[in-house]
């Protein structure tokens, strides 16, 4: 198996020139429209139209995979799947009750019955649902009750037998009064559920950075121990991380554990549902709710293409998946996303992730102040953004003899994080401002026709591509929770101003904090520390 670790200190020629290569590739496409400028600006204009072009027809794709992926949310809310992971523990038993149903015709071809079959024919591929636990790990920095015991809250009060669930606190010892909230919550909630537990993480651990990698690896080291115990085969555990804001649909884990248990190759997946900013989105200033919710689109938007989906923020994946990557990593500051290399290499290429059509709903940033807030919603973007670092990881692991992934495959992987990143940097620049390159920094293209009516036509193509901006503040409203009292109804004409500001927001949140980290990684100024992003509620 592939030695899975990023390295720590000096680099290789080889992963230099790779954590160089986002930055490089970011830096040519703003500087390219320029150089076209000063020498034809004919050739600039044909760059952007064809960009601008490229980005109308991304658009459309967006814009179907937004109510693809609307349309399955929705379905997925109206399934008990609590019932489900009850056929599932007694398939014969199920499969009458179908067959006796008035519409029983319809069943008969359902997935679900059709699974259920399977599971009857085939049970050593199956898991019985009432033999799998649920094991949550919700790390935190912050000793705030206010947000942390609603997420505990709705953990406990979720639609899922809570006998099979464990709960566990991880705590980080440098933060003060923290392990005493979570001490204080244990012992009132403990009862609720199979097991609850504090784990705190201890402060200066060697080759691990200060964040949450090492906090919740250190908790599921501690349960792989508790459960060795208690005699738990890991493959029976499906592990979930969450934020210390994160509310789980109330069948979320029912979903997770239905999934898991029809999975075939469940050890080498992961289970991925679709994380909404949506927990605090009335109480949000406008700047952070455009995020909030480009944010959350954009996860629903991912959830329907399988190739693009990587973990993200709260994801579940089996304990003993986790075992076999020795659990996430402790030297990076996106141990989420770089999880799916980790296993994708760990498991020699044969590793997914499976979107789950529920919810977890998290906090749009909210500090306690309006400039500190700006502040700490560029940090959290940084850090998202921060994820290019896996680009010469995956080329550090996968392009070099003894390889143990296939070789296409791995390159469609490659350039697609590549892009990604790339064009999370320059799209919103070139989009916005691509098209008055020529006139501005060239003087004779005042001279030229396509110059000055190169403006107009980008602008038309950029109004033809916001009908996907229309079907997104649409499903926004529907999905909006409901209006807290303290507002009233004039507060709903600024949730829909707002959008006048994605334009703006685009460009100097989504591509500054892009353009930030790709040049530390050029630079060879890392992201030492994970900087938790400030939760606050307000009252």
């Amino acid at each position: 198996m592939t030695d899975l670790e990023i390295p720590l200190g000096k680099r290789t020629f080889k992963y230099r020139f790779f954590e160089m290569l986002p930055a490089l590739c970011t830096y040519f496409m703003v500087v390219l429209p320029i150089v076209l400028s000063l020498i034809n600006p004919l050739y600039a204009a044909v760059f952007i139209v064809a960009y601008i072009t490229w980005w109308f027809v991304k658009a459309a794709g967006m814009a179907y995979r937004t109510i693809q992926g609307y349309n399955s949310l929705e379905r997925a809310k109206k399934i008990d799947w609590r019932e489900r992971l009850d056929d599932l523990n007694e398939p014969d038993i199920a499969l009458k009750k179908y067959q006796m149903r008035p519409d029983s015709k319809k069943w008969l071809q359902h997935q679900h019955y059709l699974t259920l079959q399977k599971a009857q024919q085939l049970p050593e591929e199956y898991l019985l649902p009432k033999n799998v636990y649920n094991a949550v790990i919700i790390p935190y920095m912050t000793p705030n009750r206010d947000v942390l015991e609603p997420t505990v809250k709705a953990v406990l009060s979720s639609h899922y037998d809570l006998k099979n669930l464990i709960l566990i606190l991880a705590p980080e010892q440098r933060a003060k009064g923290a392990t005493e909230l979570g001490e204080k919550l244990t012992k009132i909630y403990k009862d609720k559920c199979f097991y609850m537990q504090t784990i705190e993480h201890p402060f200066g651990l060697p080759d691990e950075l200060i964040g949450k990698g090492g906090n919740i690896v250190w908790a599921a080291e501690k349960l792989q121990k508790w459960l060795e115990k208690k005699n738990i085969d890991p493959e029976r555990v499906l592990v979930t991380t969450l934020d210390e804001d994160n509310r789980p649909h109330s069948q979320y884990f029912s979903l997770a554990t239905y999934e898991y248990c029809i999975d075939p190759k469940r050890n080498h997946r992961a289970y991925q549902p679709i994380v909404l900013f949506l927990n605090n989105i009335w109480d949000a200033s406008a700047p952070m709710r455009v995020l909030a919710t480009g944010n959350s689109f954009w996860n629903i938007i991912n959830s329907m293409r399988p190739h693009m989906l990587r973990n993200f923020s709260s994801h579940s994946q089996g304990m003993a998946s986790l075992v076999a990557t020795k659990f996430w990593s402790k030297r990076t500051v996106v141990e989420d996303g770089h999880q799916y290399w980790r296993s994708y290499f760990a498991f020699d290429g044969d590793y997914e992730v499976t979107p789950l059509y529920l919810p977890i709903y998290q906090d749009a940033v909210l500090a306690e102040t309006y400039l500190k807030t700006l502040k700490e919603q560029f940090t959290q973007l940084r850090r998202w953004a921060y994820g290019a670092s896996d680009i010469a990881y995956v080329a550090d692991k996968g392009f070099r003899r003894g390889r143990t992934v296939p070789f296409w495959g791995l390159v469609a992987r490659f350039f697609r994080i590549l892009e990604s990143h790339v064009s999370w940097a320059t799209a919103p620049i070139i989009i916005t401002l691509g098209a008055w390159a020529p006139l501005i920094i060239n003087p004779d293209a005042s001279r030229s026709i396509v110059a000055h009516e190169l403006p107009q036509v980008a602008s038309n193509l950029q109004l033809v591509a916001t009908f996907g901006l229309f079907i997104t503040v649409f499903l926004a409203f529907k999905m909006l929770p409901k209006r807290p009292e303290r507002y009233k109804r004039h507060r709903n004409i600024f949730m829909l101003a707002q959008w006048l500001l994605m334009p703006f927001v685009s460009v100097l949140y989504g591509s500054s904090a892009a353009f930030n980290a790709q040049t530390r990684l050029l630079i060879g100024k890392y992201l030492e520390r994970f900087d938790a992003t400030v939760k606050s509620v307000k009252k």
